[in-house]
């Protein structure tokens, strides 16, 4: 539901004038205007599905498409509980105190019972209605009043259970819905609680703080006629620097006027806040040379804290502890063979365990050891600390631990991921017990695997050459197996709803492995078969979709590597690095996503920055090195929102991202990154939330969203790769 402003329009229509009320919250009542308008977004399935989704889980088969100007669930197998199959529709808000009329029609191939109910989207999605109906072959027009007696919910479901719903077992059918309304047929008593709009910092800069030496930037969010700064110190409110404000200009990124400030003489330790005229103060930040090691420990241990299969103990985990999770036998996707899978890292937000994604993350964390091994001592507070190995190395064995479990011990082939059938609810992982079940081989897992452990061996043959070895061996096997295979289309199977992790060329992946296989042993198959891609296409990306960049990395570090494709490698790193610095050049926070704000964004704000410091090894340019840190100082908080996307850092930081031990708990672990803005609201909390909004702002510090609050491994590793070859650490 999109609530009008009709004050904005007529102000002769305004029933009530809102008022701030003690808890911080603006109440309005709604206006008549929105009675008897339907709340449900396409509800006539004229043209297409859009607004509607479908849930699969626990045993239920089946699909969903378009037919006839109305949405048919074609039911295969029902599963075992009422939402092993599910439509639904999210995109509406409901009131307290609102009376609410639900109508559809329904038929159905055979007879069945199907249960409707508009519900709490999260937590134990408990019902605000709920019914059941008799649907047969005639079409039925079913209509339920209701009155809204809980609070607000900005982003309920409506939701049809085809499932199991009785138990009874049932033939392959086909069910209709069509003419879906939600219809607020009495407005008498509701209020529409509103949080009170966020004041804009007009005063943004890096919320953590700075080095003495570092180019310290501040930007002035608004049209002012302050031409002048001061730097003041936050102790003693002496003005230890007065700047000149500059370069007035539209950001549109984020549809706003920015001016600028340099206070890089300021490099006198201390603690300090920026202040203007007009626009006020800025939130307090530090100037010191370990400013940035407390926050680079921590964004390295959420690794530890999302080890799955292993006790986290409360001294080490805190808020967050839990016994060994996942630690049944996984059964293989469509057959009734079970293997043991555990240990590994939880990926995100969930506790879904995929090859390719932390493929990505390890290439993060090795290349970061790799190029600042002072970086990472034997101090992170895991419980391999004190063992005199760097503690990065005992946490990436873990996960390398893991990735050999997922390969095929014959073929060599590596299974894409492990999962439940589905998401779990808010809960820690030892509840989530629904059956795992491990998908299928595929080719961009298995050619992932090959590189990563290729990278593992080189890292880890110091230190544990036996297992070294044994990573090497499975690298090697894992290629073999890529030899005899062609690229395999990655989607998820059918009833699997979990992170797909699709992929429809494996191209980059087995260029990533032929280099990192030639790095590691120096055979000349693996140098010809880069040698062959890399002079059809230098492959790009430092994403799990796209890891080209591991690849050209690997082959540029290679011992007899060929010059001429070192060349073209270098050629196109500095190209690329020149187009970064062209576009954080023309941006307001002087970041490279131009209008771009896509799923997991401050990912590629963190992947920029490390490319730039690829180029600086290549070509020793400081503009480099500059610009990197100012991709570093956005995910701190000098953006369009200031907001510190860093939880537990920053004045403004990430309080509630989606992330299932932080939901429980009530408390976000410390040093994780969110995904930042997404332009393309792919979760019902910002659809409902933010249309309209620039897409450097679409974003929201709600649990609910996972389209721009989530938190991921690979989001952590990405910025953990570009602080180290920073040296901020």
């Amino acid at each position: 539901m999109k609530i009008k402003k009709i004050v904005a329009l007529i102000a002769s229509a305004v029933l009530c004038v809102g008022m701030l009320t003690c808890n911080g919250r603006f109440q309005k009542t709604v206006q008549a205007a929105e009675l008897n308008i339907n709340l449900i977004e396409n509800g006539n399935f004229n043209k297409d599905l859009a607004g509607w989704g479908n849930f699969i889980t626990d045993g239920g088969i089946g699909e969903v498409g378009l037919e006839d100007g109305a949405i048919k669930a074609q039911v295969t197998n029902c599963g075992n509980v009422a939402h092993s199959m599910q439509i639904y529709n999210d995109g509406f808000k409901i009131y307290k105190n609102g009376k609410y009329r639900l109508e559809f029609d329904v038929s159905s191939t055979i007879d069945r019972k199907i249960d409707y109910r508009i519900q709490l989207n999260r937590g134990d999605y408990s019902a605000y209605v709920e019914g059941r109906v008799n649907a047969t072959k005639e079409v039925q027009k079913v209509s339920q009043d209701f009155v809204m007696t809980e609070e607000n919910d900005t982003s309920p479901r409506l939701a049809f259970n085809i499932g199991n719903v009785t138990g009874e077992k049932l033939e392959s059918h086909s069910i209709k819905f069509d003419n879906v309304k939600l219809i607020l047929i009495d407005d008498t008593g509701v209020q529409i609680d509103e949080e009170k709009p966020k004041v804009e910092e007009k005063i943004v800069l890096n919320q953590v703080g700075y080095k003495p030496d570092d180019k310290k930037k501040v930007v002035f969010r608004a049209e002012t006629e302050d031409r002048k700064f001061r730097v003041v110190s936050a102790g003693t409110k002496e003005v230890v620097y007065e700047g000149e404000i500059n370069g007035q200009a539209y950001n549109e990124a984020a549809k706003e006027i920015d001016s600028f400030g340099d206070f890089s003489s300021v490099r006198t330790p201390g603690a300090y806040r920026i202040e203007t005229d007009s626009l006020g103060n800025s939130f307090e930040f530090t100037i010191g040379q370990d400013v940035y090691s407390n926050v680079f420990k921590d964004l390295v241990r959420f690794f530890y804290l999302q080890r799955c299969g292993q006790e986290v103990p409360e001294n080490l985990g805190g808020l967050w502890s839990h016994p060994a999770c996942h630690t049944d036998l996984a059964t293989i996707y469509d057959t009734n063979q079970k293997i043991d899978v555990s240990g590994g890292w939880h990926d995100a937000g969930d506790y879904g365990r995929y090859v390719v994604a932390s493929s990505k993350t390890l290439a993060d964390l090795l290349s970061a050891y790799e190029n600042n091994k002072a970086a990472f001592g034997d101090n992170f507070n895991i419980p391999e600390s004190g063992n005199g190995i760097p503690d990065i190395l005992d946490e990436a064995k873990y996960q390398l631990d893991w990735l050999l479990k997922m390969q095929e011990p014959t073929s060599g082939g590596v299974h894409h991921k492990v999962t439940c059938a589905n998401f779990p609810g808010y809960v820690m992982p030892q509840d989530e017990k629904e059956e795992l079940i491990v998908t299928p081989i595929s080719t961009t897992a298995t050619a992932d695997f090959a590189a990563i452990m290729a990278m593992g061996y080189e890292n880890l043959k110091d230190t544990n050459p036996a297992i070294a070895e044994k990573y090497l061996s499975a690298g090697e096997k894992a290629w073999t197996y890529l030899e005899k295979t062609p690229n395999s289309i990655v989607k998820n199977p059918a009833g699997i709803i979990t992170g797909e992790y699709g992929d429809t060329d494996d191209s980059d992946e087995r260029y990533w492995a032929a280099a990192q296989l030639f790095k590691a042993t120096g055979n000349s198959k693996y140098d010809e078969a880069f040698k062959k891609m890399a002079n059809t296409k230098i492959q790009t990306g430092y994403d799990w979709i796209s890891v080209g960049n591991y690849g050209n990395i690997a082959y540029l570090s290679a011992k007899d590597a060929d010059k001429n494709v070192t060349g073209n490698i270098q050629n196109y790193i500095l190209n690329e690095a020149q187009n970064i610095i062209a576009l954080a050049k023309n941006d307001g926070y002087n970041i490279s996503n131009g209008t771009d704000y896509h799923w997991g964004s401050n990912m590629q704000v963190a992947n920029n920055a490390a490319l730039l410091t690829e180029a600086y090894k290549i070509m020793p340019n400081e503009e480099y090195l500059e610009y990197a840190k100012e991709h570093i100082n956005y995910c701190f908080g000098k953006n369009s929102l200031g907001k510190c996307y860093i939880t537990g850092y920053g004045s403004d930081d990430v309080k509630n991202p989606h992330h299932r031990p932080s939901i429980v708990q009530g408390k976000a672990i410390p040093g994780m990154i969110a995904g930042g803005p997404n332009k393309n609201l792919e979760d019902p909390v910002v659809k409902n939330s933010l249309q309209g909004q620039p897409s450097a702002k679409c974003y929201l510090d709600n649990s609910e969203s996972y389209s721009t609050n989530e938190v991921d491994t690979y989001w952590n590793s990405s910025l953990v790769h570009a602080m180290a070859q920073l040296n901020m650490n």
